[in-house]
């Protein structure tokens, strides 16, 4: 694996700011793993923005603005001002810029990328699916972090009826919990 395509340096990082901020578990790694296996697709596709929801330490951000490199804007969101400021740390610590916004979900276009959370486990990601037709671009995709407890089959007829299709990209068991990464791409006909 190229220095490219290897987790971002979260040296800066104590545990003290662990008690802030979500700290890279398996959900984040399989994200990781899963955008690194979407490199051709995204490069091809060459997005002028690229956002995470709910950043927390940044390393989701900051591994893909240092894969897709400096042709795309990178932005994160996350209500908490401590994710905020880790996350353009964690940017710097990488050599790459994120432009952080403390707000609660979102207001931009491009890929997006969410953590499922919450009561029920999709509080959160049920508030920002009707969200998602007005935000994302034509050719734009959006990628979710799901357990098997968020309902997959629920999320795909949810977001089907909103206008997009789903594939899994990857998904690998962990501890108890089987985590998921979906991603949704606009119905041919919608577009």
């Amino acid at each position: 694996m190229s220095d490219m395509f290897s987790t971002p340096d979260m040296g800066h990082l104590g545990s003290s700011d662990y008690n802030h901020v979500y700290e890279p578990a398996e959900d984040s790694f399989l994200f990781l793993d899963a955008l690194e296996q979407e490199h051709d697709f995204l490069a091809k596709l060459r997005p002028t923005v690229c956002l995470e929801i709910g950043s927390g330490s940044g390393v989701c951000i900051t591994f893909l603005a240092r894969m897709l490199g400096s042709s795309s804007a990178y932005m994160s969101t996350d209500i908490n001002v401590r994710a905020a400021c880790i996350t353009r740390d964690t940017a710097c610590r990488n050599s790459v810029m994120v432009e952080p916004v403390v707000t609660d979900l979102v207001g931009s276009k491009g890929i997006e990328a969410s953590w499922a959370g919450g009561v029920r486990g999709r509080e959160v990601v049920d508030r920002l699916f009707p969200l998602i037709p007005s935000i994302l671009s034509p050719d734009g995709v959006f990628y979710l972090v799901i357990i098997k407890e968020n309902d997959q089959d629920e999320i795909e007829d949810i977001m089907k009826k909103n206008g997009f299709q789903m594939v899994v990209v990857k998904s690998r068991q962990s501890g108890p919990e089987f985590l998921s990464v979906l991603k949704f791409s606009w119905l041919p006909s919608v577009t």
